[in-house]
């Protein structure tokens, strides 16, 4: 083979080598298109789903309102202003932040705040890692935990148990029951229950921040538990 057959042969083979190396990055791009368009049909499937059974806050509601433990907060500047909360459009869920700390403890916390003066911070419901319910502000009033929602939402912190932000079942069980009498009372739908996140963009609460199935998961319970438990609306 002469020196000038070698050189076109090892031509050959390099533009063979580029030709195989593009049709895998053409492969691997489709693919991942094909993948991307499943996932973005199987979200929407599940939402148009989800939204289906979400309708059943036009048939029912909950009419019993869960035991709950009503330990108001002084009337303060710093976490109950007295300001009176003319309307209700939605219900915002909040965490603690502050890992195996009590309802009672975080109340006390936000009471403080009317001497410490450290900050500005309240919520009318505080679920307990036991599952128990604190109100620490009425709901006629502002509590200062939504930024500008807080002149027409109920908030409610739900206390953890570790890192992760995850309720416990006991919290989440007694946090749908209050959502769920919440909704009934101020006429809401299951898209009216949102996250802190959801207005300022903070982490909060955490776990359902960073796990967007767990909180789709959350509000399909609010709409099941309607389901199962309510009572029908009056036409």
């Amino acid at each position: 083979m002469t020196e000038a057959q070698k050189r076109a042969r090892a031509s050959m083979l390099r533009r063979k080598k580029q030709l195989r190396r593009r049709m895998l990055i053409l492969i691997a791009v489709i693919a991942g298109i094909v993948l991307i368009a499943f996932m973005i049909r199987r979200i929407g499937s599940r939402q148009t789903s989800a939204n289906e059974n979400w309708n059943i806050t036009d048939k029912k509601y909950i009419e019993e309102r869960p035991e709950l433990d009503v330990e108001l907060l002084p009337i303060n500047k710093y976490s109950r202003p007295g300001t009176a909360l003319t309307e209700v459009n939605g219900v915002v869920v909040h965490y603690t932040a502050n890992p195996g700390t009590s309802a009672m403890q975080n109340r006390d916390y936000f009471a403080g705040l009317a001497e410490s003066h450290e900050t500005s911070a309240s919520s009318h419901f505080i679920i307990g890692l036991k599952g128990e319910i604190v109100q620490c502000v009425p709901c006629n009033e502002v509590a200062y935990a939504s930024k500008e929602r807080n002149y027409d939402t109920v908030s409610i912190e739900c206390c953890i148990e570790d890192e992760t932000g995850k309720f416990n079942d006991e919290t989440y069980q007694s946090l749908v029951e209050l959502v769920t009498w919440l909704m009934g009372r101020y006429d809401l739908r299951v898209e009216d229950v949102i996250r802190h996140y959801d207005v300022t963009g903070k982490n909060c609460p955490k776990y359902y921040v960073e796990n967007e199935d767990a909180w789709v998961n959350f509000r399909n319970d609010l709409a099941a538990y309607i389901a199962k438990n309510g009572v029908d609306k009056k036409k």
